[in-house]
Order: structure tokens, then C-alpha cells, then sequence
């Protein structure tokens, strides 16, 4: 008997250190696409320093506050890194036929 209630309670324990882990990592997992007011405010912000399109994803990112994938009407897609004032910092081309002349960094696209 007291052989079962020690596997019972090393069970219990694996059960709740993994779920805590899982939990930890999807937490800080900066790839999760957002939602909500915020992920709605940096993708109208990236929206209109790109002069429109749709954004397909806003993400969290640890260098500015977000980063939204933007597709633009003529297909291609560019990554913009927002900061938390909701002010565009820099816009990146992410597409695969892209040329360098296509990534800027804006000061200020606030306005």
C-alpha cells in the first residue's frame, strides 16, 4: 500500500512540474501571433507606413514591442517593427525576390 501511494504522488508531481513547463514556454513563446487592442493598434500603424495591404501576423519581438507581417496589395510581404508608442521604427522586406532598397529604417511614422 505504501509502495502505491509513493508512485501515485511521484505521478502527481511529473504531472504538475510538465504542465508548469509547458505553460512557462508557451508564455514566452514571442511567435504566438496577438490579438486584441494592442495587435490592432501596431498593425494599423504598420499598415499606414506601408500605404495599406493586410497584416497576416503581429508577434511579439524583445528588440522594439512588435512586429507585424504586412502583405501588400502587389503580393509582396515586408516585416515592420513597431515600438511600444505605436511609432513604426523600421520596415523590412520579407519577400523572396526583395531587393535592398526596399528596407528602411523610419524615425518617426507616426504622423
Amino acid at each position: 500500500m505504501r509502495r502505491k501511494l509513493i508512485l501515485v504522488g511521484v505521478a502527481a508531481t511529473v504531472l504538475v512540474v510538465a504542465g508548469t513547463g509547458a505553460a512557462l514556454a508557451g508564455a514566452d513563446d514571442e511567435d504566438a501571433n496577438l490579438s486584441g487592442p494592442q495587435a490592432d493598434r501596431a498593425a494599423a500603424a504598420a499598415l499606414k507606413a506601408v500605404g495599406g495591404g493586410s497584416a497576416s501576423a503581429v508577434e511579439r519581438d524583445d528588440d522594439t514591442a512588435y512586429e507585424v507581417e504586412v502583405r501588400r496589395a502587389n503580393g509582396s510581404t515586408v516585416d515592420v517593427d513597431v515600438d511600444s508608442n505605436y511609432r513604426v521604427v523600421t520596415i523590412d522586406d520579407d519577400s523572396e525576390t526583395g531587393s535592398a532598397d526596399d528596407d528602411r529604417e523610419n524615425g518617426d511614422a507616426d504622423d
